[in-house]
């Protein structure tokens, strides 16, 4: 019975991501990885909750300043296809 309630949980949860941008995405990523690692590691040095909270921050920034790295990056892509396009170099 608690498997079926976890994967319900985990399944409604994931279906929740489908509409974010491809940044939403990876600043959840890496909150939640963040998280995870920082839990672990708090476990460790005797404060779980302390190491959650900051690795989950880390991860969000990290994430979203990754996220905004490759939407600059698309958009130079884009834009050299467009000069291509019109140009012919």
């Amino acid at each position: 019975m608690k498997r079926s309630i976890f994967l319900l949980v985990f399944c409604i949860g994931l279906s929740g991501c489908t509409g974010l941008s491809q940044t939403q995405q990876r600043s959840l990523t890496g909150g939640a990885g963040g998280a995870a690692t920082g839990a672990v590691i708090g476990a460790i040095a005797g404060n779980a909750a302390m190491g959650a909270a900051i690795g989950g921050a880390v991860g969000v920034a990290g994430g979203y300043l990754y996220g905004k790295h490759k939407e600059s990056e698309q958009r130079a892509y884009q834009q050299g296809r467009r000069d291509e396009a019109q140009y012919g170099r």
